[in-house]
């Protein structure tokens, strides 16, 4: 996520700017409907969706540039059955910025599992969901306008944890057995483990070293596709911290490790890692 981006919780005082952005969104999105952004449907929003669902906004600057609604029954959990997501709408001016990835992002690392319908005619919606790894489930026809519906779904990410470190601007990335692909050392969750715990534990098993939990401090949250995994997506959280003099030993699966540049980590690395080594090139850690 941009550092000049946050996700919150809705407040009552947004209801002004969200109105607006709603009804501006929504009339792009949908301008096969009639009356769509105001009306009885800006009152519905007003008075019945900003007040029961769970509802989050993504600011940038100050500003209120996207609105997530969930239709919640339970407490969720990222482990749990998931979520209907019942209207993302980001401010035309701030489309392609990432407001709407990093929303639904934040929805699946909350529930899990996703859930919601588009509408037929909406093109770039549908393209939009795609790229984020949602599939079609059904169809119906929306009583209220007449127009087909297709419902989406998309799998809970994968929860993982990874580390930072680099040597003279280079990154500490690691090769399982019968694997080509090198990740960030790391991996995942055990039940009842914190992400630093999890962390913790990992180094210690793949490359033999001790890093307490408390000494390590996130640094950032990628989403991306997980390699080798059908499409599904991944919820990395990625730490520094510990020791910066380290000397690996690998062990359990883990067949080599390796330090690489930008270059070799883009060529040989998962995913994930270009989006990390992006986020470090652009803090002057790794050369461009």
């Amino acid at each position: 996520m941009s550092s000049e981006m946050i996700i919150r919780r809705y407040r009552p005082s947004d209801q002004d700017v969200v109105t607006d952005l709603w009804s501006r969104a929504a009339r792009q999105a949908h301008p096969f409907l009639d009356g769509e952004g105001a009306g009885e449907r800006a009152r519905l929003l007003r008075e019945v969706d900003l007040v029961r669902a769970e509802n989050w906004v993504a600011e940038r600057k100050g500003s209120v540039i996207g609105l997530l609604g969930l239709r919640v029954d339970g407490p969720g959990g990222g482990d749990g059955p998931g979520v209907e997501v019942g209207g993302l709408f980001v401010a035309p001016e701030a489309q392609g910025g990432g407001a709407g990835r990093e929303l639904l992002e934040h929805a699946a690392a909350l529930h899990g599992a996703l859930t919601l319908e588009v509408f037929e005619g909406n093109a770039r919606g549908r393209r939009f969901c795609a790229y984020l790894g949602f599939t079609e489930r059904g169809r119906r026809t929306d009583e209220e306008t007449g127009h087909p519906l297709i419902t989406l779904e998309r799998a809970a990410p994968l929860k993982s944890v990874g580390w930072l470190h680099l040597r003279e601007g280079r990154l500490l990335s690691v090769r399982t057995r019968g694997n080509d692909t090198f990740y960030l050392p790391g991996g995942k969750y055990e039940p009842g483990e914190t992400a630093r715990e999890a962390l913790s534990r990992e180094l210690g098993e793949e490359l033999g070293l001790v890093v307490p939990a408390e000494e390590l401090s996130e640094e950032c949250v990628i989403h991306d596709v997980a390699h080798g995994k059908n499409g599904r997506r991944l919820h990395m959280t990625c730490f520094t911290g510990g020791p910066q003099d380290i000397a690996p030993v690998p062990g359990r699966e883990i067949a080599e490790y390796a330090w690489f540049d930008r270059q070799e980590a883009r060529e040989r690395c998962a995913p994930a890692h270009a989006q990390v080594v992006d986020r470090l090139v652009a803090q002057g850690r790794m050369r461009g």
